[in-house]
């Protein structure tokens, strides 16, 4: 293989995780954007194929003790973009709700070291056209009788959530900088003209 051929496939692999982050984020945004959007059984396995493809073709190119742990960036990266797209697209409208009932489940803490105890909210919902019906948060949003902005998906792919609750920002953020650790461990372990990948 000539030097050329050996540096392209280089600049390829230091690549891949921004490549394989902007095809999860638009085939889940696509999924997520509107009523021609595959089934949910067609849109899972196909964002599972995408990230596990990403992952392979990372370990194969990268290769050695650098392609271990930048794979675990890049995969948790994946993960975090899907959060990101889910929470930018996919509750598109808001439906002005009456809070019906509250109900407080408590989750204890399993042993030592364990989460903390946490205290799960479940609001029962009179919404316009009788969706959403309920919303589950942890922490108190409104007392019964008050009204409540509710985000909701039409096609009921996720649960609701209050307007202005689930910003994308933050996943986003973790997200280009687990991507921006792969991408660098990429650029310094990947195999250039007339070298091996893991040598």
């Amino acid at each position: 293989m000539s030097g050329t051929e050996r540096q392209r496939r280089r600049w390829f692999t230091v690549a891949l995780p921004v490549w394989a982050a902007a095809a999860v984020y638009g085939w889940v945004h696509w999924y997520l954007a509107g009523p021609s959007s595959p089934p949910t059984a067609v849109a899972v396995a196909g964002g599972v194929l995408l990230v596990a493809g990403a992952c392979a073709a990372y370990v194969v190119r990268v290769g050695g003790t650098g392609g271990f742990f930048g794979v675990l960036f890049l995969a948790v990266g994946l993960l975090l973009t899907v959060t990101a797209a889910d929470q930018a697209t996919a509750r598109a409208e808001v439906a002005t709700c009456v809070v019906g009932a509250v109900h407080t489940t408590v989750q204890a803490s399993y042993g030592e070291g364990g989460p903390p105890e946490k205290t799960v909210y479940r609001l029962e919902l009179r919404c316009p056209g009788g969706y959403p019906a309920e919303l589950k948060h942890d922490r108190p949003l409104a007392a019964v009788g008050e009204e409540i902005e509710v985000a909701y998906d039409p096609q009921r792919r996720v649960s609701p959530a209050p307007e202005g609750g689930s910003s994308p920002w933050r996943a986003a953020l973790w997200a280009l900088v687990l991507l921006a650790a792969g991408t660098e461990i990429a650029r310094r372990c990947a195999p250039g003209p007339g070298v091996t990948a893991g040598a």
